[in-house]
C-alpha cells in the first residue's frame, strides 16, 4: 500500500460511462487518484499486477472473467490491493461469493458519493464497509456452513487472552465501539488490539477475520449477535 500519498484506485467495470462517472467522483477528492481502468475481470487482474493499486473498485458482472473470479485471481497477483466489490443487484450470493474470494467490502452502485469515497478509505485502512443486512447474511451463512474439510490450521495460539476476546467479538460482527462497550476498553485500545489480532492470525482485514473465526468453529452459536443497525 502507499504511505502518505493519495490512495491509488483501479476501476474495473465493463460499462465505459460508469467508469467515467467513478473517475470524476474520485478525482474530485484530494486523497484519491485513479491509476487505471479495466473493462473486464482479466484486464483488471493484469492491470493490478502492473499498477499495484491500493484499492480496486470491482464490478461483479463483467465479460471474460467476472468480478468474483477476478477478485480471487487478484488476491494472488496483487495481494496488497484491497477489493471493493460494486454491483447493481443487492444479491446475497454475490456479496458472499466476493467476500469468500478475497474482497474487503461490498457496495451497491447506487451508493451516494460520500458512501463510495468513505468505503474506499475504509477498505484502505483495513476496515470492512458492509451494510448491516449484508453483515448479518454473511454471519448467518458462515454459521450454517459445515466444518471445513480438512480442518484448517488454527493461527490463534499466539493471541493473548485479551486479543482472543477481541478476535471472537470481531467474529460475531461487533464494531470497535461495541467491542469497547463489551470489554470496557477505550476505542483507541480496541483499534490497537484489532490491528495486532489481524497481524497475528494472518487476516487481510476485518471481514476475513470474521470468516476465519467461523471456519475455526470458535464461536458459541448461542451467543447473541449484535443488532442490525
Amino acid at each position: 500500500m502507499s504511505g502518505t500519498g493519495p490512495i491509488r484506485v483501479l476501476i474495473a467495470d465493463d460499462q465505459a460511462l460508469i467508469r467515467i462517472g467513478f473517475r470524476m467522483v474520485l478525482e474530485a477528492e484530494d486523497d484519491l487518484v485513479v491509476v487505471g481502468e479495466a473493462a473486464d475481470g482479466e484486464q483488471a487482474a493484469d492491470l493490478a499486477a502492473r499498477l499495484r493499486p491500493d484499492v480496486v473498485l470491482m464490478d461483479v458482472r463483467m465479460p471474460v472473467l467476472d468480478g468474483i473470479a477476478a477478485t480471487a485471481q487478484l488476491a494472488r497477483v496483487a495481494p496488497d490491493a484491497r477489493v471493493l466489490v460494486l454491483t447493481t443487484f443487492d444479491l446475497d450470493e454475490y456479496a458472499f461469493g466476493a467476500l469468500e474470494a478475497g474482497a474487503s467490502g461490498f457496495l451497491l452502485k447506487d451508493a451516494q458519493r460520500a458512501e463510495l469515497t468513505s468505503a474506499i478509505r475504509a477498505v484502505h485502512r483495513g476496515d470492512t464497509p458492509l451494510s448491516p443486512r449484508i453483515t448479518r447474511v454473511l454471519l448467518d451463512r458462515l454459521g450454517a456452513q459445515p466444518p471445513a474439510q480438512p480442518a484448517i490450521p488454527d493461527p490463534t495460539g499466539e493471541l493473548t487472552e485479551r486479543e482472543r476476546e477481541v478476535f471472537l467479538a470481531m467474529g460475531r460482527g461487533y464494531t470497535n465501539a461495541e467491542i469497547s462497550q463489551q470489554l470496557f476498553l477505550s476505542e483507541s485500545t480496541v483499534k490497537t488490539h484489532v490491528g495486532r489480532v489481524l497481524a497475528k492470525v494472518g487476516a487481510r482485514d476485518r471481514v476475513h477475520a470474521v470468516i476465519l473465526a467461523h471456519r475455526l468453529r470458535l464461536l458459541d452459536d448461542d451467543e447473541p449477535m449484535p443488532p442490525v443497525r
